[in-house]
């Protein structure tokens, strides 16, 4: 188990009291025990934060300060690592105890994967049961494709990338490195294209080939049944370090710029360039073509129809919810508006 003081030099903090303190793993503050580390970014738990029984704390300067003026019953033994984002501390040190439990994967590939020979597949690669991998692929090293999961033809997938089982990669789709996608993913299928060709004596929607790339960043993170489609004319982005959710639905030629990150379910409509540290919230939707500005923060279920061109703004269109009968009578009164601003006018005029 590490210690406190090869904790603080790991990930660069300072350490108040209890240096040679060892730590099995992390904990809530309500569960925590002496052999646990948990933390404090909000300074409304600071008193359970002060009750807890955490053997270490990960607190910002000015929460150590109150903890210790306010001292729990255990603070005489605890150690504190001060972090200037102890949020981002804990998930950092999250990551170096999950190592211990999370499972490995032996460089290899299963008798029952179907590999095309013209697939360049290193040797410290985890091949899985059933992975279909198709011509032309190339995998850097130590990738790992776990079971029933198929890579288009043409592919490219960057080292230390982890796909998880049951993933569809379509053909010609790029994945840079340290990437991880999650089972159901589904990469590069066509985007919803169609022209529209109708007369009176009848007609049909004529299909678009989607003849673009998915082309996703390094250290992107792709959750469960995602989709992501292909481009039409040019590429669908996702730039370096984005962290997208499950079922969030990215169309053709959308843009994503680096280290966004979309909440499950939200759905951005073809062509819309997303720029970079924006947050979408949970089922938040974009309409078609928009340009939206760098570190825009979007609420969930909140729709965006015009671009956004000041960065740093946070925008919310969510009404609050209600009772049904309340709702339909509010409802009826804004399906009268335009005739109430009328009369207005009106009266205005007399």
């Amino acid at each position: 188990m590490p210690t406190a003081i090869e904790l603080a030099e790991q990930f660069q903090v300072s350490l108040v009291g209890g240096s040679s303190h060892a730590f099995l793993g992390l904990a809530p503050l309500e569960r925590a025990q002496s052999n646990q580390i948990s933390f404090l970014s909000n300074p409304l738990y600071r008193q359970q934060a002060s009750d807890s029984d955490a053997g270490a704390l990960i607190v910002s300067k000015a929460d150590l300060e109150f903890l210790q003026a306010h001292p729990g019953k255990n603070s005489a033994q605890r150690a504190y690592f001060v972090s200037h984002n102890p949020y981002a501390t804990f998930a950092r040190m999250a990551q170096h105890f999950a190592k211990t439990s999370a499972p490995t994967y032996a460089p290899g590939i299963h008798p029952s994967a179907v590999i095309d020979s013209t697939a360049v597949i290193p040797a410290s690669c985890h091949i899985g049961p059933f992975v279909q991998i198709g011509a032309g692929v190339q995998l850097g090293e130590r990738v790992v494709v776990l079971g029933n999961t198929v890579i288009g033809r043409d592919s490219l997938i960057g080292e230390d990338t982890l796909l998880y089982p049951s993933i569809s990669i379509y053909y010609a789709t790029k994945i840079g490195k340290r990437c991880i996608i999650h089972s159901g993913a589904v990469i590069g299928a066509d985007g919803f294209g169609f022209a529209p060709d109708f007369s009176a004596a009848g007609g049909e929607w004529v299909k678009i080939p989607q003849t673009g790339r998915v082309v996703i960043g390094n250290d992107v993170e792709i959750g469960a049944s995602t989709t992501i489609d292909r481009g039409a004319l040019s590429d669908t982005e996702v730039g370096s370090g984005t962290k997208i959710d499950n079922q969030v639905q990215i169309a053709h030629n959308v843009v994503i710029g680096q280290c966004c990150v979309v909440a499950g379910c939200a759905a951005i409509s073809g062509s819309t360039k997303i720029g970079n540290f924006c947050i979408i919230g949970g089922a938040a939707n974009f309409a078609g073509h928009l340009t939206i500005a760098d570190r825009t923060t979007v609420s969930g279920n909140t729709s965006i129809i015009r671009s956004i061109t000041e960065p740093g703004q946070h925008f919310t269109g969510v009404y609050p919810s209600m009772l049904h009968g309340a709702w339909e009578k509010n409802a009826a009164i804004l399906r009268g508006l335009d005739k109430i601003r009328q009369r207005l006018r009106l009266l205005d005029k007399k």
